[in-house]
């Protein structure tokens, strides 16, 4: 899909390999449901926070809640992402209870991290950045595998 995606903007001279053009993408979905489960799952991760002034909407209408997360994009392609992180005690339970774990499966799973914010886990965020795709395009190129090393098969 990706090569079909270049070759018609070519053919529409959508592509000027000389003009940057970022944005950042934002309000994602934090839960998704489905429909087949019954339950939401993690768009992200179940560790990705709620925006701030959606927090209410977890208890009234938790699909309506927006991560507070984001994506960087230059010129249709995907430079980095990430996301805050829960650092809440309280708030990391209702994710997890969102999620379908039981108070005893999350302890299980997660006790480490809820036992560490009873120490004052401080609010953190993080990105990650594709640096082979950032070089792909300040090179001109279409493609990562021209930028990056791959092992030949021997």
């Amino acid at each position: 899909m990706g090569e079909l995606r270049l070759e018609i903007a070519n053919q529409l001279n959508l592509r000027n390999k000389n003009v940057f053009q970022p944005l950042w993408v934002v309000d994602f979905p934090l839960l998704e449901w489905d429909e087949e489960t019954s339950r939401f799952y993690a768009m992200h991760h179940p560790f990705t926070a709620p925006k701030p002034e959606d927090i209410s909407l977890l208890n009234t209408n938790p699909g309506a809640v927006r991560a507070n997360a984001y994506d960087l994009v230059i010129n249709g392609v995907e430079i980095g992402g990430g996301s805050v992180r829960i650092f809440d005690k309280a708030l990391q339970a209702k994710m997890f209870g969102l999620l379908g774990f039981s108070p005893e499966q999350a302890d299980y799973q997660f006790g480490f991290l809820m036992n560490a914010f009873k120490y004052g886990a401080p609010p953190h965020a993080g990105i990650a950045f594709g640096f082979d795709r950032l070089t792909s395009m300040f090179a001109g190129l279409d493609s990562i595998r021209d930028t990056i090393a791959f092992p030949e098969m021997l």
